[in-house]
């Protein structure tokens, strides 16, 4: 692989990792609202509401402690699988650029 390559696949690499860190920040601030609805439901009495789509529906609390646990855990795994992602970028960046640190002639 010559300099240009590893320049284009550098570039590559670093585009998709910060996609990835916008969508580990998106799912992350998800993550926190879910959190916080779940510290509001543990306060609140029998009676409670959730939003769909554009309307306001009375729901279970133990149902909805149900959804809003489910939904956290599958956050969870995505920003798991994005972690992963990262380092596997971050990794394969820090061996190019070393390999072209050790070869500055190719």
């Amino acid at each position: 692989m010559n300099s240009s390559e590893e320049f284009q696949e550098i570039t590559i690499l670093e585009q998709n990792l910060q996609n990835l860190l916008f969508q580990k920040q998106a799912f992350q601030m998800e993550l926190n609202e879910t959190e916080s609805a779940l510290n509001e439901l543990e306060g609140a009495d029998d009676e409670v509401y959730k939003i769909a789509g554009q309307i306001l529906i009375k729901s279970n609390k133990e149902n909805l402690k149900k959804e809003l646990l489910e939904k956290k855990k599958l956050i969870e795994l995505r920003i798991s699988s994005i972690e992963k992602q990262e380092k596997f970028f971050s990794e394969k960046i820090s061996k190019i650029s070393s390999k072209k640190a050790k070869n500055p002639s190719k």
